[in-house]
């Protein structure tokens, strides 16, 4: 076992994985936020005394008095030779089917070091940057990271420098610019996916400039190239050269002095719905255009009704290729609630819509129904961006807590179905009590869990003081909150947080999910379970009604949004805004 620190310039997805991966196998980890002040960055780690530094995530480079004092160790999101700031977007960009991961030594040469470990990975064709980076990428870089450590340990290994290097320099705006009248639909998709967390796709439109965030497919959409023609749950689509596509979000460029901007859905960035966008008065949709079916497809009866409107093209009809954030299928009795929200925030909005597909699926003639997506973030809880744009904050705070809460309650009281939340990626705050709410938890080997709210300066609600202490126990329940640590599926498991851990590569999960939700249906113990379902949350009512644990949660957090003082909101505008800690919080600092 040995004495590890994480440099990084953010406690990000892949550092967290890191972190919790090497805790569960016994090492002592701890964190430095590399922050740009090298003297002060030197002086931590020579306090640490690591016997190894590990780099998962750095903008800058690891200052010499470091690497030249202690083996530090590089995770670079490219295979052995790769070098420069921007591999991955140039990957996606370029439209690369298989990719790689490179734990490397740091030496005066940004990626010129000996490599330590590699490994490689298939790249699907239609992920963006980010969901790729927290899934194949993520766990690419894992089996690497582990193999380096091994090898470390060992004593016995020398890595190798690999015989030529390809330099990748920093992908500029110039090339991410969209061409709408001259790049083909698959282009421009390339493009806004290489770009969808950050740093974005540069563009002018509707008189201001905006950066582009995502990018999904809008088949049978058609238009003036550029053009806006249609909207759908916060995205808009616009037309291509050759077809179209959806963009659900959009962050302003920001202006000389001005304060930094953020993403926001689509729509209410713009400002207003359709109208707001002078779409044309007639459908722009090329060939047939056949309408949707609803949020999805019902094996053996009619969709569900949402109370959402499908995308319209033009003059408000029905159009193929729509684009939605939630989504009902039904598999024989189990009913799949796919939702996927960029960045797993669920706005007010987006939890009523998702509230209101839930209420749907309960109608249907299922035993089970699994709440979750098919890849990527579970949630991430309320949506800070969209609070933080609100012109009363407090107010839309408050409004988005309790459309978790009503989603959260539907859940915990559907007693004559068993309900399963199916994490294929990470869940946090408010997003990882949501998953609570169900009988199972099933969460993929890769996801990592933060159960708690305390960073963002949130006591919490989604009744976590009812579901956590059920699951864990109150002494669990109050270390978990107040350590606000992240945990990894298996660490979550050992718990009692999660019930089954997934094993599989990230495109897979949703197949391993249905075919575990069959098997669940078709269990001869169901009717037991559910009759002890409905005989224990009655027990449990009778004790403590669920709404007391709501109150009483409420109580704390409107005390909070209330507060002009609290340090939520500062917390909220720093973190919408990607603003640059001033150093390493004390709880990563002791691991």
């Amino acid at each position: 076992m040995m004495r590890i620190l994480l440099l990084s310039s953010a406690f990000n997805s892949l550092t967290q994985r890191v972190f919790v991966e090497l805790r569960d196998r016994g090492h002592t980890v701890a964190v430095e936020l590399a922050l740009g002040d090298d003297d002060r960055l030197t002086a931590a780690v020579r306090g640490h005394s690591p016997e190894l530094v590990i780099a998962p995530m750095l903008t800058t480079a690891v200052p010499e008095a470091v690497w030249s004092a202690y083996t530090c160790l590089i995770v670079h999101p490219g295979p052995p030779g790769d070098r420069g700031p921007s591999s991955l977007d140039r990957a996606v960009q370029d439209g690369v089917t298989r990719w790689g991961v490179t734990v490397l030594q740091a030496v005066a040469e940004m990626d010129a070091g000996p490599v330590w470990a590699s490994a490689e990975f298939a790249v699907p064709p239609d992920a963006g940057k980010s969901d790729l980076y927290r899934g194949e990428l993520s766990d690419a870089a894992l089996r690497a990271v582990h193999l380096a450590v091994d090898r470390i340990a060992s004593g016995s290994y020398t890595p190798r420098t690999p015989p030529e290097h390809t330099w990748r320099p920093y992908l500029r705006q110039e090339e991410r610019r969209i061409d709408w009248l001259g790049d083909p639909t698959d282009t421009v998709l390339r493009k806004l996916r290489a770009a969808d967390s950050q740093p974005g796709v540069l563009d002018a439109f509707l008189g201001r400039e905006w950066y582009l965030h995502g990018g999904h497919p809008a088949p049978g959409f058609t238009g003036p190239p550029g053009e806006i023609v249609a909207t759908s749950d916060g995205a808009i689509c616009r037309a291509t050269r050759d077809g179209a596509v959806w963009i659900p979000e959009l962050r302003p460029r920001r202006t000389p002095g001005g304060p930094a901007t953020f993403k926001l859905p689509a729509t209410l960035a713009l400002g207003g719905d359709s109208a707001t966008f002078k779409l044309p008065a007639t459908p722009a949709l090329g060939g047939d255009s056949a309408p949707l079916q609803g949020r999805g497809t019902v094996t053996g009866g009619a969709p569900p009704r949402g109370q959402d409107q499908p995308a319209t093209a033009g003059g408000g009809e029905p159009a193929c290729g729509s684009y939605s954030q939630v989504t009902y299928d039904e598999h024989g009795t189990v009913g799949f609630v796919r939702f996927r929200f960029p960045g797993g925030a669920m706005s007010t909005d987006q939890c009523r819509r998702l509230l209101a597909v839930f209420r749907e699926a309960r109608t249907r003639p299922v035993d089970v129904i699994v709440l979750g997506g098919e890849r990527d973030f579970f949630s991430n809880g309320i949506h800070l961006g969209v609070i933080e744009a609100a012109a009363d904050p407090a107010a839309e705070s408050l409004a988005n807590i309790e459309a978790v809460d009503d989603l959260v309650e539907a859940i915990l009281t559907t007693t004559d179905r068993l309900v399963v939340a199916a994490l294929p990626g990470n869940a946090a705050a408010g997003g990882a009590m949501l998953a609570l709410a169900a009988d199972e938890v099933w969460c993929r080997s890769g996801a990592v869990v933060n159960p708690h709210y305390r960073l963002m300066g949130l006591y919490g609600s989604e009744y976590w003081t009812y579901t956590l202490p059920r699951r864990v126990g109150p002494v669990a329940a109050a270390r978990l909150t107040g350590d606000a640590l992240p945990l990894s599926a298996t660490a979550a498991r050992s718990l009692g947080l999660v019930d089954r851990v997934v094993e599989c590569a990230p495109g897979v999960f949703a197949e391993q999910v249905a075919r575990m939700a069959d098997r669940l249906a078709r269990s001869t113990s169901l009717p037991a379970r559910l009759g002890a379902k409905k005989a224990g949350r009655e027990r449990d009512e009778a004790a403590r009604p669920l709404g007391a644990y709501r109150a009483a949660e409420l109580h704390r957090m409107r005390a909070v949004f209330d507060d002009p003082a609290a340090p939520y909101h500062a917390l909220r505008s720093a973190f919408v805004r990607k603003r640059r800690p001033e150093g390493t919080p004390a709880h990563l600092r002791t691991g």
